[in-house]
C-alpha cells in the first residue's frame, strides 16, 4: 500500500488525502515547507491536489529541486508564472474544471486585492462543495490552503462572511465528499477557530507567540490530553527550524499519532525560501507540461468578459461607437432625404445615440459609474424615436451599402454530414527534440510546420501554442517563444503577434512531407477541439452548404445543436475566433477564418 513519508521515521498512510490537517508556526521555520512535502508526497501517488496561495510561493512545484528537470504537472492559474491569468469572477468556472477534468492545480492569488480573493474563492470553494456531493465525482482531493488566516479569518470583515462560510463546511464536512483540507497558518489566533478546532490533525512547528500558544489550547481542548499538551507546549518555543510535532489522535489508529520529526527535504523548487542578502536565486529552467485542454478554453470566456467589464474598454467602446454614428450620419447626409422633417432629424441623432450607449449602460451601472446624464436625455424621447425606428434603418442601409445576413431559421439536418470526416489521427507528432531544443520548444517547431504544410506561413502565436498544444498566455510558453526567437533564430517575427519558421527553424522542426487532405486537416483541429462546444460549433460551420459565407450565431448554435445563449456556446465561439478559425463578421454574425480552410486543401 502506498505511503505518504513524511520524513525517515513517520509515513502517513494514502487516506491522509481525504484529512483535515492544521499546520502552525510561527514565519520562517518551515510551515510551508511542511506542508509543500505532503503535497510532493500526494502527487507522486497519483492523488489530486489543490493549493490556494496567496503568497505566490508555490509555482516552483513544476521544477525539480535544482531548477534543472521538471517537477510535478500541476497547472499554475494567475501570478507571474501562471498557464492562465485568474479572474476574481472565474471561481466557479474554475472549480467545475477541477472537479470534472480532475486536474491538480495552483491558484496564485498574489496578484488580486484583498476583496477579490474573496470573490474568487468563496465561489471556489462553494462550487467545489457543491459538485462534490454527487456519487460520480467524489473522488480523493487535497485541498491546500496557504495563509489560511486570510481565507478563514477570526473576524471576518464586510465581504468576507461567504468565504469564511465555505471554508468552514470543507473542514467541517468536505470529508464526506472526498475533499481533505490543509490550512497552514503562521498566527493560530487569527485563524477561525470553528475551522481550527476541526481539523483531525495538528502540526505544529516553532510558535512563541503567547495568544497564538493560547489559541492553539482550543484545538488541544477538543482532542488532546494533559500530558501530551504540556510535552507539546514546553518544546514548540525552542523547537529548531524543519522539527515539527505530529499529532493526531485516534488517527489513523485508535493508537493515534503523537510524535517530533524533523521533515524531509523537498523535491521541488523552492520557490517560496527567504532571500538572502547579496544572493542571486537562479530561476528553473525546465518545467513539468501540463495539458491545459478544456480548462483554457473554459477560461478564455471569462477572460474576454472580464475585459468587456473593463471601464477603459467600455469607455473606448462609446468612443467607437460615437465615431461610427458621426459617420453614419456623414454618409446620409449625402443621400435623398429631403422627406424628413428637423424634428425627426433631431429623433434620429437621439435614436443613435440610444443605441450606442445600450450594450454598455448595464455593464456600467453595476460597476458604480454614473450614467445619469445620458439616461435622463434617453428617456425624455424613447417615445419620438419608436416613430423613426424605420428611418434609421434605412439611412444605415442607405450609408453602408452592406450585404445582409439572413436569421430566418431554417429546418436543422441532425444526421452527420458528409463533409465532416470521422475522427482521425493526427497530422504529425512532436518527434524527440532536436539536440538543443526543449521539448517544449520542438513542440512550438513542429506546430508551426504544420501551418506552413498548408500555407498559413505567418500565424499568430496563439495558432502555434494551441496546435501544439500549449497555453498561448503561460510564462512557459512566452520563455520558449523568446528562445527561439532570440536566442536560436528558428522564428522571427514578420508582424506583431506572428511567427515564421526561419530556414534554421525549419531544419530543426519536424516537417510534414506533404501537404494534408481537406479532411486530415479538419480531423487535426476536431481533435485538438476536444469534444465540447468548440468541437460543435466546428462540425456544424464546417458542414454548412454555404461555408465560408456569414451565418449568424444562432443559427450556428442551432445547427448544432447547442444552446445559442449558454456560457458554454460563449466560450466555443470565443476560442473559435480567437483561433481565427471562425471570424466575426458583425453584430452576431460570424464567418470562416483565415485558418478555417486554406488554400490549396482537397
Amino acid at each position: 500500500m502506498t505511503k505518504l513519508r513524511i520524513s525517515p521515521d513517520l509515513t502517513l498512510p494514502l487516506d491522509a488525502v481525504t484529512q483535515a490537517i492544521g499546520i502552525v508556526a510561527k514565519r520562517r521555520v518551515g510551515k510551508s515547507y511542511t506542508a509543500r512535502r505532503f503535497a510532493e508526497q500526494l502527487l507522486k501517488a497519483g492523488q489530486q491536489v489543490v493549493i490556494a496561495d496567496p503568497k505566490g510561493d508555490w509555482w516552483g512545484i513544476r521544477s525539480a529541486a535544482d531548477g534543472k528537470g521538471p517537477g510535478y504537472p500541476v497547472v499554475i492559474l494567475g501570478g507571474e508564472h501562471g498557464d492562465l491569468p485568474l479572474e476574481k469572477g472565474a471561481g466557479e468556472i474554475v472549480a467545475k474544471m477541477v472537479v470534472e477534468e480532475r486536474v491538480s492545480v495552483l491558484l496564485d492569488l498574489s496578484q488580486l486585492r484583498k476583496r477579490e480573493v474573496a470573490v474568487f474563492m468563496a465561489d471556489f470553494l462553494e462550487t467545489l462543495y457543491r459538485l462534490k456531493a454527487k456519487e460520480s465525482l467524489r473522488t480523493p482531493l487535497m485541498m491546500i490552503i496557504d495563509e489560511a488566516d486570510a481565507i478563514a479569518p477570526q473576524k471576518p470583515q464586510d465581504g468576507e462572511e461567504r468565504m469564511l462560510g465555505a471554508a468552514e463546511d470543507i473542514v467541517r464536512r468536505g470529508g464526506q465528499r472526498g475533499i481533505g483540507c490543509m490550512m497552514i497558518t503562521q498566527r493560530t489566533a487569527v485563524l477561525n477557530k470553528n475551522v481550527l478546532t476541526q481539523c483531525e490533525m495538528l502540526v505544529a512547528l516553532r510558535t512563541i507567540s503567547p495568544q497564538d500558544l493560547k489559541a492553539m489550547q482550543a484545538w488541544i481542548d477538543v482532542h488532546g490530553s494533559i500530558e501530551e499538551r504540556d510535552t507539546l507546549m514546553a518544546s514548540l518555543p525552542s523547537l529548531p527550524q524543519g522539527d515539527a510535532w505530529f499529532w493526531s489522535p485516534g488517527w489513523p489508529t485508535s493508537d493515534g499519532i503523537f510524535k517530533r520529526v524533523h521533515v524531509s527535504a523537498i523535491e521541488t523548487f523552492d520557490s517560496g525560501a527567504t532571500p538572502k542578502s547579496g544572493e542571486r536565486r537562479a530561476e528553473p529552467k525546465t518545467v513539468a507540461d501540463v495539458d491545459l485542454g478544456a480548462l483554457q478554453r473554459q477560461m478564455a470566456a471569462t477572460i474576454e468578459k472580464a475585459k468587456a467589464d473593463d471601464p477603459k474598454e467600455l469607455r473606448k467602446t462609446i468612443s467607437a461607437k460615437d465615431k461610427e454614428i458621426s459617420d453614419l450620419k456623414k454618409a446620409a447626409s449625402r443621400q435623398t432625404i429631403a422627406t424628413v422633417s428637423d424634428d425627426e432629424r433631431t429623433a434620429l441623432r437621439i435614436e443613435g445615440a440610444q443605441l450606442a450607449y445600450a450594450d454598455v449602460r448595464t455593464r456600467l451601472g453595476h460597476m458604480g459609474l454614473t450614467l445619469n446624464r445620458i439616461r435622463d436625455a434617453g428617456q425624455k424621447t424613447i417615445e419620438s424615436c419608436d416613430d423613426v425606428s424605420d428611418a434609421v434603418k434605412s439611412l444605415v442601409d442607405m450609408a453602408t451599402a452592406a450585404p445582409s445576413v439572413s436569421v430566418v431559421r431554417r429546418p436543422v439536418d441532425r444526421t452527420v454530414p458528409s463533409r465532416v470526416p470521422p475522427r482521425g489521427q493526427p497530422i504529425l507528432s512532436s518527434r524527440e527534440p532536436t539536440e538543443g531544443v526543449s521539448r517544449g520548444e520542438q513542440k512550438l517547431l513542429d506546430a508551426a510546420a504544420k501551418l506552413a504544410s498548408v500555407n498559413i506561413e505567418t500565424p499568430t502565436r496563439t495558432q502555434v501554442a494551441a496546435l501544439a498544444p500549449m497555453s498561448p498566455t503561460s510564462s512557459a510558453t512566452e520563455r520558449y517563444f523568446a528562445t527561439l526567437i532570440k536566442d536560436k533564430g528558428y522564428f522571427e517575427i514578420p508582424s506583431p503577434g506572428s511567427v515564421r519558421l526561419t530556414d534554421a527553424g525549419r531544419a530543426a522542426a519536424t516537417l510534414v512531407e506533404s501537404p494534408p487532405t481537406l479532411a486530415e486537416y479538419v480531423n487535426e483541429w476536431r481533435r485538438l477541439l476536444g469534444e465540447g462546444s468548440e468541437r460543435k460549433l466546428y462540425d456544424a460551420y464546417v458542414a454548412w452548404p454555404k461555408a465560408p459565407g456569414p451565418i449568424t450565431r444562432a443559427d450556428l448554435a442551432e445547427q448544432a445543436d447547442i444552446s445559442a445563449s449558454s456560457s458554454a456556446t460563449e466560450r466555443g465561439f470565443a476560442w473559435l475566433i480567437g483561433l481565427e478559425l471562425l471570424a466575426k463578421a458583425g453584430t452576431g454574425v460570424v464567418k470562416a477564418g483565415p485558418t478555417m480552410f486554406p488554400e490549396g486543401l482537397e
